[in-house]
């Protein structure tokens, strides 16, 4: 193991953000030849999301080898960017003594985040190594559902008595033992606790002492409770756009806050999630083995070869019909696959619709009108286009007329099912993301060939 001394690399400044290539490329050289020193003095001085984006490239092997070569100078605010399989590995690396000193120094709703994703075990092994308050905030946390307010609230907020002024107030800031470490909002509350406004910081400086607070605060709270699921609290920032909201229990009391920062990364999570579920890909880790990876798409390809079954079985009613007309076998995929675009751009608008509720029960059937048209008006443009090419290769009016209809008719159920699917499925309790695309993909991929080989069926055989 060699032990080269380098030169601590230096902070990003504000033409370079993030990890330059140059960078990377030095800390994999010295990772590759276990050079301690050299891959501590380049990592460490770095930003904890920095660190957290290259611990995100690294395997499993090489995450453990470069937790320990950072030892003591480990940043604890690294371990909330992680994924939750990046972060497992560093929990390991580091020990049980060491990662409960880290999930001391972060805020309470971080670490929940952090040992939320652990399996019961690993849990237990670090709650017990807390001191009781520590360990009582995270438990009364992990006791709300995965994904709700109750776990992306932090405990640590600022609430004062509605009767204050701003004098009493900033007295108790300047004199208080412990504040969270950032916050943009103060509460007040009354004897038990309950939320009766809500006053900005910016506001309480710019108002002279003896000013009450009940004179400059809000009362509209915008609370939300600790088992409201977290899209909704998302929601209602963008909406509002709020810094900060309070989190009420079931009899209104004040029990946490959401800051903006913790509902970004709800928003980044959702999307991500969104997009993973779309393809059968989801919590899926870069660095995951082999076997994981196979495991977790075979099921999904699985699905899509039913469909695709299904999909022959249609096929195999016209084979009569195929055997004539071989040219139909050169066109069939160019319908399916018209038909599947068509229904995947429907699904995707109406699937981010349905998330930022522009599309609710109000105006689906309008939704619906509107995108079964607009397969129909992109049907008859590309069927236009397809006929035409299809007369000049094979000099047959018929062909190009079975063409045109079968374009127009599977666009045009495709933009209906498009739409009809998500909002089925949101109204069923389901992930519109998650089940779309494989249902639409069956519709789209059967109707297409149904309607192709059947027009073909009748205009080129019977009449």
């Amino acid at each position: 193991m060699q032990n080269t001394n380098s030169t601590p690399h230096e902070p990003n400044t504000e033409t370079q953000l993030g990890l330059a290539p140059e960078l990377i490329a030095q800390i994999f050289d010295a990772i590759e030849r276990l050079d301690v020193l050299n891959a501590h003095n380049l990592v460490a001085p770095l930003p904890a999301p920095d660190q957290a984006e290259l611990f995100e490239q690294l395997s499993h092997d090489e995450r453990r080898w470069l937790t320990e070569a950072l030892a003591a100078d480990f940043d604890s605010e690294m371990l909330p960017e992680l994924s939750p399989e990046a972060a497992e590995d560093v929990i390991e690396a580091l020990g049980t003594e060491k990662s409960v000193e880290m999930l001391a120094d972060l805020e309470t709703d971080d670490a929940v985040h952090i040992l939320e994703d652990l399996g019961p075990a690993e849990q237990l092994e670090l709650l017990e190594g807390m001191s009781l308050e520590m360990r009582e905030n995270i438990e009364e946390s992990l006791t709300y559902e995965s994904e709700s307010a109750g776990r992306l609230m932090r405990k640590a907020l600022v609430a004062v008595p509605e009767f204050w002024n701003v004098g009493d107030t900033i007295d108790f800031l300047r004199s208080a033992d412990e504040l969270p470490e950032y916050f943009y909002v103060i509460y007040t509350v009354n004897a038990n606790f309950v939320p009766t406004g809500r006053v900005m910081l910016g506001t309480i400086l710019g108002h002279k002492r003896d000013v009450p607070l009940e004179q400059i605060r809000q009362t509209n709270l915008y609370a939300v409770n600790a088992t409201t699921d977290q899209e909704e609290v998302a929601y209602l920032f963008r909406k509002y756009a709020l810094v900060e909201a309070p989190v009420i229990n079931h009899e209104g009391v004040l029990v946490g806050t959401i800051t903006v920062d913790d509902v970004v990364d709800v928003l980044v999570e959702e999307d991500e999630e969104d997009y993973l579920r779309a393809g059968g890909v989801a919590g899926q880790d870069f660095q995951s083995s082999i076997w994981e990876t196979t495991r977790a798409r075979f099921g999904w390809l699985f699905i899509n070869l039913l469909t695709a079954v299904l999909a022959s079985l249609v096929i195999s009613l016209f084979e009569s019909t195929i055997e004539r007309v071989v040219a139909l076998a050169l066109m069939m995929p160019m319908v399916a696959s018209m038909g599947g675009n068509s229904g995947t751009q429907t699904v995707t608008v109406a699937v981010r619709a349905i998330a930022t509720r522009q599309l609710n029960d109000s105006n689906s059937g309008n939704y619906i009108r509107k995108e079964m048209f607009i397969g129909l008006l992109n049907g008859v443009g590309l069927g236009l286009i397809m006929a035409a090419g299809v007369y000049i290769l094979f000099t047959d009016l018929k062909l190009a007329l079975v063409m045109l209809l079968a374009a127009t008719g599977t666009m045009t159920m495709a933009g209906l099912w498009g739409a009809l699917i998500p909002i089925f499925l949101h109204r069923r309790g389901f992930d519109p993301a998650i089940s779309s695309t494989i249902f639409l993909t069956t519709v789209t991929d059967c109707v297409g060939f149904f309607s192709f080989l059947g027009l073909a069926t009748v205009i080129l055989l019977v009449v």
